[in-house]
This record gives structure tokens, C-alpha cells and sequence, in this order.
């Protein structure tokens, strides 16, 4: 937190910061905790990295100065990431922040629409889906030329755009929209399928393919209340899809099926769903509130499950208490 503060005052680093591609190679780090969720070893490593950005930035001059900002901006993304798995709204609130202004700097035409990809996403937690759905189409704006040229990376970010707006759009419910939005993901999806040459390096950490636009097609279909609908697309996608997944993603969905299972009555296929999204990704599922709520629902069914066994037992020992 105390280096998110002080952000704009001249960094405190001993010795010389690293060249920019090496620090790049510490992204690759980040990311591989990213993927296994561990947020708490993603928080841990920050503080010496993002002073070590920052000073590359301010010691530096052209293209090395702006990718200083750019590792600052998506080291910020991690925090802001880590922050909402572990539960620490000041910090998701202050990467977020801290993101914009370092993509702004960065010479990156692609970081800005992600650091606005970051802040829908904090819309959700109050419920502001217009405002969502409003900053979503502004970054999509901003992409489109880059992205209808092919420029690798901008597809990726309309991608990942149009699924969280897919979310938002479902939440405020409008079912058509979030339907229309998936099938935009998908388009984009089967442009980076399609891509040949070098496997391009995700300096943005987006993690974005056809198996993460399969996923959200269920949530998307949970989230309008079609549980059913969400059960089967799940039952359509091949296991070996959502293996490939980063077990963040992968936690994530499991704790969907969780709670479609839940809505449709059967506890214990829920509760399975439950104990394999934690084991995948137990400090993002433990700290989450809807996995949080949808336990609680487990438990209160059973409670309530087992007085009534209990009662109607007694009826028959006719038990009178």
C-alpha cells in the first residue's frame, strides 16, 4: 500500500533498476501465481517491484521511460487482482487507480482499456451496471481501430472487454446484450485461434482464449437465472477446455456450477462443485463472498434438511419433546 501512496514522489530504490525486459520476466512470474492463485505470494513480491518500475521510470528517457510506466501499470493489475481474491477493497481501489495513471504514461495504446477493463469490474460491487456497461463501450471504442488492423494484443483486450460487459449486461438484465457481447468474445477468440507464428507474450496478463469465452458463457447464463441453460453449456464443453484453464479460472467456474446446482436443488452435486473450486483455488474461493453465501446456503439447507427428519422422527416415536 505505502508504495500505491507515494506513487507520484521520487521513488526510494537502492542500486540501479533492471532494464525493462528483464523486469518483463518477473510479469512472467507474477503471472504463474496469478494463474495458481496465490494471492498472498503476489502481494509479497510487489512492493520491492513496483518501486523498482517506478524508479526505471524516472531515471530513463523515451521508450524505456514509458515501458517503466507500463510494468508499474500491469504490476498495479496484480495487486488489483490479488486484492479482490484476498477481500481488501483499499487496495483494489488504490491499484485500480494507480493502473490508470501509469497506463496513461506508458505509450501503450492497449493499457488504458485495460486499466478501464479493471474498473468495471469494481463497478460490480455496487451494482452500477450502466456505468459498467458505459465504460465498457468507451474502451471497445478506443480499441476498435487496432483491433479491425489485427493488432494481436488489442484483440485479446476486446476480447476480455466484451466478456466482462457480457457480465455487467446480464446482472443489469439484459440477457439479450450479454448473449450478443459472448458471441463478440468468441469472434475475438477465434481470431487469437487462428493466429500463426510465434506465441505472442501477454505482457498484459489477460489470459484470454476460447476455453475463458466458454466459462463465461455459463456464467453469463447463471447470472440472467437460466440454470439450466448454464448446466448444459457446461455439459457441451469438453473437460479438456476448462482444464486448460489457470486454476483461478478454473476455481471460478466450479463455484458457478456450484451455485447452478444449488438453485436447481441438488445439494450435493453443489457442494462438490464447491470442494473442487476451493481445492483448485482455496484462497480466491475462501475469501470469495458468493462462495462464502453459497456455503452458507449448504449449511442452513442441511440444518433445516435435519430438523425435519428429526421432527417427523419424533412423530413417529411420538415423542411429545
Amino acid at each position: 500500500m505505502r508504495e500505491l501512496r507515494r506513487y507520484d514522489l521520487t521513488p526510494v530504490f537502492d542500486g540501479t533498476p533492471r532494464r525493462s525486459g528483464v523486469l518483463w520476466g518477473e510479469m512472467t512470474r507474477l503471472h504463474r501465481l496469478r494463474d495458481a492463485a496465490a494471492s498472498v505470494a503476489i502481494l509479497r513480491s510487489l512492493p520491492d517491484l513496483l518501486r523498482e518500475a517506478r524508479t526505471l521510470a524516472e531515471i530513463s528517457e523515451g521508450h524505456e521511460r514509458e515501458e517503466g510506466f507500463a510494468l508499474y501499470a500491469v504490476m498495479c493489475k496484480f495487486a488489483h487482482t490479488a486484492a479482490h481474491a484476498l477481500g481488501d477493497p483499499e487496495l483494489v481501489a488504490m491499484a485500480c487507480e494507480r493502473a490508470a495513471w501509469a497506463a496513461r504514461l506508458s505509450g501503450d495504446p492497449v493499457l488504458p482499456a485495460v486499466a478501464d477493463w479493471m474498473r468495471v469490474w469494481d463497478m460490480w460491487a455496487t451494482a452500477d451496471w450502466a456505468d459498467a456497461i458505459t465504460l465498457t463501450n468507451k474502451a471497445l471504442k478506443d480499441l476498435e481501430p487496432n483491433y479491425d488492423r489485427g493488432d494481436r494484443l488489442t484483440v485479446r483486450a476486446w476480447g476480455s472487454l466484451h466478456l466482462r460487459g457480457a457480465i455487467s449486461a446480464a446482472r443489469a438484465g439484459s440477457p439479450d446484450e450479454a448473449m450478443d457481447r459472448v458471441a463478440h468474445a468468441q469472434t475475438a477468440a477465434e481470431r487469437v485461434d487462428a493466429e500463426m507464428g510465434p506465441k505472442l507474450y501477454d505482457r498484459h496478463s489477460l489470459t484470454f482464449s476460447s476455453g475463458n469465452v466458454a466459462i463465461h458463457a455459463v456464467s453469463v447464463a447463471l447470472e440472467t437465472g437460466d440454470q439450466a441453460r448454464a448446466l448444459s453449456l457446461n455439459a457441451r464443453t469438453h473437460p479438456s477446455v476448462v482444464a486448460a484453464l489457470p486454476n483461478s479460472r478454473q476455481g471460478h467456474h466450479h463455484l458457478d456450477l456450484s451455485r447452478a446446482w444449488l438453485w436447481t436443488g441438488n445439494r450435493d452435486k453443489a457442494l462438490k462443485e464447491l470442494e473442487i473450486a476451493e481445492r483448485l483455488a482455496p484462497q480466491l474461493i475462501r475469501n470469495h463472498p458468493i462462495a462464502r453465501s453459497t456455503l452458507r446456503s449448504l449449511v442452513y439447507a442441511e440444518r433445516v434438511g435435519t430438523r425435519e427428519k428429526l421432527r417427523r422422527m419424533s412423530d413417529r416415536f411420538h415423542l411429545d419433546g
